[in-house]
């Protein structure tokens, strides 16, 4: 399927200040233009694979990292088996620099094995990397994490954060949905996945309508962007993505942070996870009624929901902090363990 999709908007000269006032405020992907264009590794990558390869290698720590390999005919797509209980692919375990080397190997093959190392630490692999190519727009707390493949595709899944990401080398290609659109998406499992959150059920590229109807209104609001070495793109705190690797050797960096950083607050989708366990099967009598105590208490009117009780005896339902919110993981730990 050949299908063209609005663009996503383009900013120039971005700066930290331009980024936080005027581009993250909009909660819409951005694409950045040229935002690392000085970037020694970029600069290599414009030179030659084999000058991005060799700059790599030199900051490399040799450390084995997690990675991913498919057989040809996969066609760069990581996917499930068609029972849904196995994986198309192999992970194995190797330092970046012979990754570099394996898919320097196979650049000129028409249809190569599929090679993929993804979210890499950069700091604690490639620490001179890590010092040399600082972006410096992003939130307090991210880190600096690598993406090195061929031809593959990372199928459409979230972030549970605000996102930039960075074309070191090759070309890639992003297609975005808002976040709203997860009926029309077929989610996949919530368990199995490949690399941690859930994916679209549907090939972005192939899709099967008459058994994923719902996907052509997901369609009508997609956004694309193709991007080259020195452009970054932003993508919103849970907005759904799909990259495709569009040259024989690419590299990514990318960097995760949260605009509100309160990791002692849990997981909001471990939180889904319990009420699918807890709620979704119960009669529809009931689960109405914990619609309406999710309201009321989560989505509603929040902390309104309590000014009838004195702060000092609100427990759990008072201003989350991180001892009280200790003292509910215990409340649930105990719950759970029953």
């Amino acid at each position: 399927m050949t299908r063209s999709f609005q663009p996503i908007r383009e900013w120039h000269d971005v700066d930290r200040l331009w980024f936080e006032t005027e581009i993250v405020p909009l909660r819409q992907p951005a694409v950045l233009r040229g935002i690392a264009a000085s970037w020694p590794a970029v600069r290599a990558a414009r030179q030659s694979d084999e000058a991005l390869r060799d700059y790599i290698e030199a900051t490399d720590l040799g450390k084995p990292v997690p990675a991913f390999l498919g057989p040809p005919q996969i066609n760069g797509r990581f996917w499930y088996s068609n029972d849904l209980r196995g994986l198309n692919y192999q992970q194995r375990i190797a330092p970046i620099g012979e990754l570099l080397r394996a898919l320097m190997s196979v650049r000129d093959e028409e249809q190569p094995p599929a090679f993929y190392a993804g979210a890499v630490p950069i700091a604690e692999n490639c620490p001179d990397f890590a010092r040399d190519n600082v972006l410096g727009i992003t939130g307090p707390g991210a880190v600096a994490r690598l993406w090195v493949g061929n031809r593959v595709t990372v199928s459409t899944h979230f972030d549970m954060s605000e996102n930039v990401a960075v074309v070191v080398g090759g070309r890639r290609r992003f297609t975005l949905f808002p976040p709203e659109q997860v009926r029309n998406l077929y989610v996949g499992p919530f368990d199995f996945t490949f690399a941690g959150p859930p994916v679209s059920m549907v090939d972005l590229r192939n899709p099967d309508l008459e058994r994923y109807p719902r996907y052509a209104e997901a369609l009508e609001t997609a956004l694309e962007a193709e991007l080259e070495p020195g452009d970054a793109i932003y993508i919103p705190y849970m907005w759904w993505h799909q990259v495709e690797g569009l040259s024989p050797i690419n590299v990514l960096t990318n960097y995760w942070w949260a605009l509100t950083p309160r990791d002692w607050q849990g997981s909001p989708f471990r939180t889904l996870m319990h009420a699918v366990m807890s709620i979704r099967d119960l009669p529809e009598r009931e689960r109405d009624i914990w619609r309406t105590w999710f309201d009321h208490y989560v989505f509603g009117a929040g902390h309104d929901a309590v000014t009838h009780l004195p702060a000092a005896g609100r427990g759990a339902l008072g201003e989350m902090t991180p001892d009280r919110a200790q003292q509910v993981k215990h409340y649930l730990i105990d719950d759970l363990r029953r």
